[in-house]
């Protein structure tokens, strides 16, 4: 086997052991000098496990003078070494604050810690006091102008958003701590915040308005994880008999507004274990996001296109979260298209990702409805296997096995028989968790399909109904007059035209039609 030159720096978020230790690295400097030459003090939102803490860390060897690490790197001939700047971290990533005492005794003893390897000693005993005196005794001691690193500093939160009133009591305890930047302006020479969330100014920032957001800034896009360029050159000796397109269908896909980028967790482990697996989804439990979905009764399929303006996308508070914006943020859905309206107003479309995401987002979906993982794997083996054999009786069987399968209680607790999108959300969610080429709401010049599922050489056309709120048959008739399969005709391609009709009395599937297009 190949002996690799350098090691996959998997996990490893210290920049001075990747640099040490013969470990890959993506040289992200040359927007390191950007960030630092063209402003003062920014905010960057990326999705966990996506470099945030490295570039973190980056930046405080950069400042600090550490100039050995940075050889043959764009900053070694791009940066004034003559200067040392004092730095403060806050690392928000380890551990969980349930209560404002437990983040406060957290943010003392960090800057506690800090101030020893400064030999220095903080007379403050309260996290906003601490961080002052420690700025202020920095700034005096160095005569140079600190610089302020914040990594996930949204976490305490998001580690308690289900509890509104504990949310909120820590939020205003991270205001009372980011409150102290505003006030220290005069001593600071650079500050960054990132984390996965986007809250607004008013609630967390108590005016910090000088903070400017790079998250959607194209200067910025690539800043965390790697474009196709840089994983096909930083990466080379990790590509012998590498399916690039399919890697790329599987794990590219993020966009911030500059080129597309990987998610850096994922291509990672999949160099390592060349298998193709959900590696950054199986990090999280998406169980509050899934539960807002229900909650907001939301069209599962139309999650591959939904529409966004800037404030939305932004708006995220323990008070209000917007689904779009959660879904963003978080990373399950990213940007695959900016409009402009009019006075450079912008709407944004929104898509998964990736294969990955698709796929995996669409079975935690459909656990959350049936609650019971073995019936749940055994109907989508069955589907597979029926589409294998384009055997639309077995079809029609499993469909009705899909809905049997959710338990009445169920129904009970949510509500949503009635609605009629939530069994278009079922069927598009099985087809979607298998990883199969599906296409909600599929334009045609006569209008909108319901569905088109893409299988081998094959084309399956569906239309839904609800029996309640149509005629018996008009599914497929409703294929047939809009003359949907022209779209697809003369692709070589076998079409298959299926109507399916659903009864709310019954929860269930009540007619399939099929005919040949």
């Amino acid at each position: 086997m190949k002996k690799h030159p350098q090691k996959l720096p998997i996990g490893i978020q210290t920049f001075a052991d990747i640099r040490t230790d013969n470990y890959c690295y993506v040289d992200k400097t040359p927007l390191i000098a950007r960030l630092v030459e063209q402003g003062r003090y920014y905010f960057l939102s990326r999705p966990r496990r996506f470099g945030k803490s490295l570039l973190v860390d980056t930046l405080a060897q950069a400042f600090s003078g550490n100039k050995a690490l940075f050889q043959g790197l764009y900053l070694e001939n791009n940066w004034d070494w003559k200067t040392k700047y004092p730095v403060i971290k806050l690392d928000f990533a380890q551990g969980i604050m349930e209560s404002r005492s437990r983040l406060d005794q957290r943010v003392v003893r960090m800057l506690h810690l800090q101030t020893e390897e400064y030999n220095l000693s903080l007379a403050s005993d309260s996290p906003d006091h601490c961080l002052e005196e420690m700025i202020v005794r920095l700034y005096r001691e160095s005569g140079q102008q600190v610089v302020v690193l914040v990594d996930e500093y949204d976490k305490p939160i998001l580690d308690n958003i289900t509890d509104t009133a504990k949310a909120a009591e820590l939020r205003e305890g991270l205001r009372n701590i980011y409150s102290v930047l505003k006030a220290q302006g005069a001593h600071l020479r650079f500050v960054l915040l990132t984390g996965v969330s986007k809250f607004s100014k008013v609630s967390l920032f108590s005016g910090l308005n000088n903070l400017e957001d790079i998250t959607l800034d194209a200067r910025f896009g690539s800043i965390c994880g790697y474009t196709q360029e840089e994983l096909e050159t930083g990466f080379a000796d990790y590509l012998d008999g590498v399916n690039l397109d399919q890697v790329k269908k599987w794990y590219n896909g993020y966009n911030f507004l500059g080129d597309s980028v990987y998610n850096p967790f994922d291509i990672l482990l999949y160099f390592r274990n060349r298998e193709f697996r959900p590696y950054w989804f199986e990090t999280g439990t998406p169980s509050f996001l899934v539960r807002m979905l229900m909650e907001k009764k939301m069209f599962i399929p139309e999650l591959e296109n939904l529409t966004a303006d800037e404030e939305l996308l932004s708006s995220f508070d323990v008070d209000y979260i917007a689904p779009e914006s959660l879904l963003f943020q978080t990373g399950y859905l990213t940007i695959t298209g900016r409009e402009q309206l009019f006075d450079e107003e912008y709407i944004y479309h929104l898509g998964f990702p990736n294969h990955e995401v698709r796929k995996s987002l669409s079975g935690s979906i459909l656990h959350w409805y049936s609650q019971e993982l073995t019936s749940l794997k055994r109907n989508q083996v069955a589907l597979f296997r029926a589409l294998q054999a384009n055997n639309f009786a077995a079809l029609e069987h499993i469909f009705h096995a899909f809905f049997a399968s959710i338990p009445h209680d169920w129904y009970r607790k949510n509500e949503l028989a009635g609605y009629e999108g939530y069994y278009c959300s079922v069927v598009y969610c099985y087809f979607a968790a298998l990883g199969l080429n599906v296409r909600p709401e599929d334009v045609t010049n006569q209008g909108r399909i319901d569905l088109t599922v893409c299988f081998e050489e094959r084309v399956y056309i569906f239309e839904f109904k609800v029996n309640e709120l149509t005629e018996p048959g008009c599914a497929l008739e409703q294929i047939k007059e809009k003359k949907y399969a022209e779209k697809y005709q003369g692709q070589g391609k076998e079409i298959w035209l299926i109507g399916v009709e659903f009864s709310r009395a019954e929860r269930n599937v009540s007619r399939v039609e099929w005919e040949k297009g």
